[in-house]
């Protein structure tokens, strides 16, 4: 069994008729995904499931191989993009859908992140809380670069402009990195219908308000909801024993 405790949670918000968002918890606490779907009702819908099953299934079928964990996680999602593209083809309707996605694993001694667009992942160690993937989006790049000033990112009319995302033919390979994570650690993945919601600050004192995983995810939605709910919130989190 698994050394670790988790949960996710996913809420329409207060302003959405539909949930596009979706997310997986491997039951065994091996891997974990977060996806954020765009592109009209029954399009982002779709785009996020396909992107959630087809990680999970080839995570699944894969694991026993002897194939790199990096290489597993990126065919992964690399089957994900190729997926919602066959179905934009076959459902012409759906043609502009995509969708973000985070993605945990644990497999061997080494665990990898790995994530397409601006569903983030956090780590809280010690009380303090660090985003460690970087927005793919039009702002993240402009603040790298220096181009707009923090304050600005907050409420620029591009924020939600994505340069990566699945769903396109033009989308790079996902971008995989080493997870560092030790005992006590605590991981979120979620959509940005809670980062636009509730700032970092926010959020660590939420995880810091309780040790339950249950608890957290529950009141971060709460959250979210409180201060506008304007978007679907998930949440995953991950807590390492």
């Amino acid at each position: 069994m698994t050394n670790r405790r988790f949960k996710g949670l996913t809420d329409p918000g207060l302003l959405r008729s539909v949930n596009q968002d979706n997310f997986y918890l491997d039951p065994d606490g091996r891997f974990f995904i977060v996806a954020d779907g765009m592109g009209g009702h029954a399009g982002g819908q779709e785009a996020s499931l396909i992107a959630t099953q087809t990680v999970k299934e080839y995570l699944e079928n894969a694991w026993d191989s002897e194939v790199s964990s990096y290489e597993i996680l990126e065919e992964a999602i690399i089957k994900a993009n190729e997926g919602i593209l066959e179905d934009q083809q076959n459902h012409p309707e759906r043609g502009e859908m995509g969708t973000t996605v985070v993605v945990v694993l644990f497999r061997g001694e080494q665990p990898l992140k790995a994530h397409v667009g601006d569903s983030r992942l956090y780590r809280l160690r010690e009380g303090q809380l660090e985003q460690i993937t970087e927005d793919h989006t039009w702002v993240a790049r402009a603040l790298k670069m220096g181009d707009i000033e923090p304050e600005q990112a907050k409420t620029h009319p591009w924020r939600h402009v994505l340069f990566q995302c699945l769903g396109r033919k033009d989308t790079h390979r996902p971008e995989i990195a080493k997870l560092d994570i030790q005992s006590g650690d605590r991981l979120l993945l979620c959509s940005d219908g809670l980062t636009e919601e509730v700032a970092d600050d926010g959020i660590r004192e939420i995880f810091e308000g309780s040790e339950s995983c249950e608890d957290i995810a529950e009141n971060l939605i709460e959250a979210a909801k409180e201060a506008g709910g304007s978007d679907n919130i998930t949440v995953v989190i991950v807590a390492q024993e």
